[in-house]
């Protein structure tokens, strides 16, 4: 079966879903990016690991990674094979000694093992063609691109708690946040230095 690789793009704020993530992914030869809707618990898990940062405590996905470490367990690849009701549905290929082991999880705790192993993504051309959006529209979005960043500056300035701190506090404040083991706190501060950081 033919399969498309995937890369993990980001996180944003679900703006449909109250307290959820869109995880992106996006087809490594092409424009096509698949949002996927997740937990904030793993979108927290994986929002650590993309911006390697270090929890004073290993959480779930970081305990799985030393256990199979242990055990010569090695994760190979992510396969999210199905998409059902709007539902993703993903396995894990291990590799242990001269076995191969497949087992199903939830797509979130999947990539943030993958991650983690730094082992590829792939999905089936089904899925992107169903749910992969195509992002081949620049031109027509480039007319109002300066008003509108413009508006949204102002918006995220009023709404935005982080905005009057320098980068120096924010990332003061975030490694705080992260030895208190308050990663939602961590991750809203990585968000608004790495808005800081496209604005340079």
């Amino acid at each position: 079966m033919k399969k498309i690789k995937l890369n993990v793009v980001g996180l944003s704020y679900s703006e449909t879903h109250s307290g959820a993530y869109a995880l992106i992914l996006e087809e490594e030869n092409g424009q096509r990016r698949i949002p996927i809707i997740i937990g904030s618990f793993e979108a927290q898990a994986i929002a650590i690991q993309l911006e390697k940062l270090k929890p004073p405590r290993p959480l779930t996905h970081d305990l799985f990674v030393t256990f199979a470490s242990a055990f010569n367990i090695d994760l190979i690849e992510v396969n999210i094979y199905k998409l059902e009701e709007g539902v993703f549905y993903s396995n894990l290929i291990f590799q242990h000694n001269d076995e191969q082991i497949i087992i199903d999880s939830r797509t979130s705790d999947a990539i943030a093992l993958a991650l983690r192993f730094d082992c590829p993504i792939y999905t089936t051309p089904t899925i992107i063609d169903h749910a992969g959006i195509n992002l081949n529209f620049e031109d027509e979005e480039e007319k109002n691109e300066d008003d509108a960043t413009e508006i949204n500056k102002e918006k995220e300035t009023r709404k935005n708690p982080y905005a009057k701190y320098t980068i120096e506090e924010l990332e003061k404040m975030m490694q705080a946040a992260i030895e208190n083991e308050e990663y939602e706190k961590a991750s809203a501060i990585r968000d608004e230095l790495n808005r800081r950081k496209k604005d340079f």
